[in-house]
């Protein structure tokens, strides 16, 4: 409560106490983005593909990792069902995801089940976020909890954050952040414990936080302690994955994102792009013939040819500059106006998503109009209705 930026009482055993009001330390931002924020950096730092939320809750996390580009696949697994599918719904695509499709697949799932199970589908993970997990669990609970994660799911790298008991003398709580906690350690509790469980399951440990303390009280530590582990790289080689194992959990939500590895949204954004590069240059030709920075040729009887030109500086050269220069030019026939694939190709993204003339040309069929031998698209140099 604390960490929200409000006053608490005391709780003790489930009894609520009054107790003398003292000074709210306030975060900003508040520690529970800063936490989010904590493990979004660490996904944008190693760039893994399969990423776990254990105790994802009301999937906070999860939404904003569903943005990092690298990420093909999220999952959540909480033992509130209700929460799961109360909130499921804010990680669907929506409408901006459609119209601008993601790089890479994304498949996001959510696990009804309590992270003490050992399921199949959540082994091969590069990182599991265990946020604010482990205080929940009792004695008991918190014996099993390295056994599954670390030994059993094994991801690479798994972040485990927890409070600080250390610093819960600047709050108003005399015992506890939650009623819902069954522990809360102090540093040397938390690094003495992650310590142990590193060396059993072959890992390695770096310990940080979030939450800076106020200034005079530097000696209590972060608010939050958090623990990073990585998986040794012995230990990595000798994984056996067995995804034929029970599946325990049941799936109360699950949806994948458009992305350009689907073939009719890769289509549509090439058709796109297209479109948008062929008008931009059809208007910078109309441009020039009416500033009179057109030289013509007449190549033949009633056939005007002309080419771009212009008396600006020349700028320095990037490689896709240079690959662009050196590719063939638009050019104007009677009153039609072409733009060849060669060039179209040249344009790094829509290189990137054809890779070659012959995708391209496959890829516009027969949505965008292109001359007799098929080299270049062919539009009216006059009429801009058909874009």
């Amino acid at each position: 409560v604390a960490e929200n930026n409000m006053e608490c009482n005391s709780v003790v055993d489930g009894n609520v106490e009054e107790v003398p009001s003292k000074k709210v330390i306030k975060f900003n931002p508040p520690l529970y983005k800063q936490r989010y924020q904590f493990v979004k950096n660490l996904v944008e730092q190693h760039q893994p593909k399969k990423v776990a939320d254990l105790g994802c809750g009301d999937v906070c996390l999860l939404a904003i990792l569903k943005y990092q580009k690298c990420v093909e696949e999220l999952v959540g697994v909480d033992i509130n069902e209700g929460k799961l599918k109360w909130n499921g719904s804010r990680l669907s695509p929506c409408v901006g995801d459609h119209l601008d499709p993601r790089e890479l697949d994304l498949a996001i799932t959510l696990y009804h089940g309590s992270v003490l199970e050992k399921d199949c589908r959540l082994l091969g993970f590069d990182l599991a976020a265990c946020i604010e997990l482990i205080e929940h669990f009792d004695s008991e609970d918190l014996g099993k909890f390295p056994e599954v994660v670390f030994g059993y799911m094994s991801p690479t790298m798994i972040v485990i954050s927890t409070p600080n008991s250390e610093f819960n003398s600047l709050f108003p709580c005399v015992v506890f952040r939650d009623s819902d906690h069954k522990f809360e350690w102090n540093r040397m509790q938390f690094q003495t414990w992650a310590l142990d469980v590193a060396s059993r399951y072959n890992y390695s440990v770096e310990f940080t936080g979030v939450g800076e303390p106020p200034t005079g009280a530097e000696d209590v530590g972060y608010c939050t302690q958090i623990g990073v582990f990585r998986k040794k790289a012995e230990a990595a080689e000798l994984a056996i994955l067995e995804h034929h194992g029970e599946h325990v959990y049941e799936v109360v939500y699950t949806t994948s994102y458009p992305s350009l590895q689907q073939i009719n949204y890769r289509r549509r954004v090439v058709v796109y792009l297209v479109y948008r590069e062929v008008s931009r240059l059809r208007q910078k030709y109309q441009a020039s013939l009416r500033q009179h920075e057109l030289e013509p040729e007449f190549v033949a009887c009633g056939n005007r040819t002309g080419k771009f030109t212009s008396d600006l500086p020349v700028p320095v050269l990037t490689e896709d500059d240079k690959a662009m220069e050196m590719a063939p030019q638009p050019f104007c026939i009677e009153d039609k106006f072409y733009v060849p694939l060669q060039r179209i190709i040249a344009y790094p993204r829509l290189g990137h998503l054809c890779g070659n003339v012959e995708k391209l040309r496959e890829f516009l069929g027969d949505v965008i109009e292109l001359n007799c031998d098929g080299s270049a698209v062919k539009v009216d140099l006059n009429d801009c209705s058909d874009f």
